[in-house]
């Protein structure tokens, strides 16, 4: 089968590789469509990141580069290993691209996605949703009903806005600023719109304002060129601020409106990975008392995404911006985000065309 491998930084290459095997308690799965994320151009301009180089092979895979890439796919389950229940072969799945001990409990409140050597499916080994056919444990499997596969390959990135909702302790009717509305950022605030909150965003971008506004996911967007968003944030507040902030850009001066624009006892949610360690205002946050928060991945967050999708509540369809081949992969899909990123949310590859 065709499959996108990474050997090192700059060098991926579309291999032929064997089928991978089904075992006891796994779920064979046809790949329908992966989205490219952030975390696999960071692997292409400056990896290996979380894939493992060769010569040091992940703790729990044991696998080293060269890897199949691809974390974000859905597909339709062909084959069932022996001792799986629940699913069904021909249903349409998403799966939760963990790679964990297996004695990692992941049951209802569990935080294993802060277990020890955590890694994902895509960038650790086992496979990955940038070929035509995977194998994974039964547990990271997610029926999704009637949700389109394409938009379905979103289900993951949209978890992970959707655990930043979880962290903030946001409720309904609360007020939430986003700072940054790249795919995250947007993806986010689609899930703080569904969920009942007002969401104003802060953005440079033209495109990526025009797309916030396309997308229906923010009351407000604002350009921090144009107006002091902290200012107005709090003027359409009356004079209150923001009951959270997400920081979503790893752009300091987004970190310092966020302190500034959220209410004394409001929370900031860091969802951005960054690659330096910024300044943080501590006099502010001490004396407003904001409580910072980090997130990273999900954990138990895939049933309640799908659902909102399910529900109609959000519509994946306006965040994918381009379908691609595998074999486009590098100058259609990480060429476009590298040179073209303002244009793009998502760009999806389908493994088999």
């Amino acid at each position: 089968m065709k499959a996108a491998r990474f050997y090192d930084r700059k060098d991926i290459r579309i291999e032929d590789i064997p089928e991978p095997e089904l075992k006891p308690g796994t779920v064979a799965i046809d790949v329908a469509w992966c989205g490219i994320c952030g975390t696999d151009l960071h692997e292409y301009l400056e990896g290996p990141i979380f894939i493992p180089p060769k010569g040091h092979p992940h703790p729990i895979s044991g696998e080293e580069a060269p890897v199949t890439m691809g974390h974000e796919f859905s597909g339709t389950i062909t084959a069932l290993g022996e001792g799986v229940t629940g699913l069904e072969v021909g249903q349409n799945v998403v799966v939760e691209p963990y790679i964990i001990g297996e004695d990692v409990d992941t049951g209802e409140g569990q935080e294993y996605q802060l277990s020890e050597n955590m890694n994902f499916i895509g960038l650790g080994g086992r496979g990955g949703g940038l070929s035509e056919k995977i194998v994974v444990e039964q547990r990271w499997v997610h029926p999704i009903g009637d949700v389109p596969l394409d938009e379905a390959a979103l289900i993951e990135p949209l978890s992970v806005g959707h655990h930043a909702f979880v962290r903030s302790d946001a409720k309904s009717g609360d007020v939430a600023v986003v700072g940054g509305a790249g795919p995250i950022g947007l993806l986010t605030a689609a899930v703080l719109k569904a969920e009942g909150l007002t969401v104003y965003i802060s953005e440079l971008s033209e495109a990526r304002k025009e797309m916030a506004r396309n997308t229906g996911v923010a009351d407000e967007v604002f350009d921090p060129r144009e107006v002091d968003v902290a200012a107005k944030v709090k003027e359409l507040t009356g004079g209150k601020g923001a009951d959270v902030g997400f920081e979503c850009s790893s752009v300091p001066v987004v970190l310092d409106m966020l302190m500034d624009a959220v209410r004394p006892g409001g929370v900031i949610v860091n969802v951005s990975i960054w690659g330096h360690k910024p300044e943080v205002d501590m006099p502010t946050l001490v004396l407003k008392e904001i409580d910072l928060r980090g997130t990273i991945g999900y954990s138990n967050d895939h049933p309640a995404t799908i659902k909102l999708v399910q529900d109609g509540k959000l519509d994946l369809s306006k965040f994918i911006t381009a379908r691609i081949k595998l074999e486009e992969l590098v100058d259609k899909g990480f060429d476009q985000l590298i040179n073209n990123n303002e244009q793009h949310v998502k760009i999806l590859v389908d493994p088999n065309a």
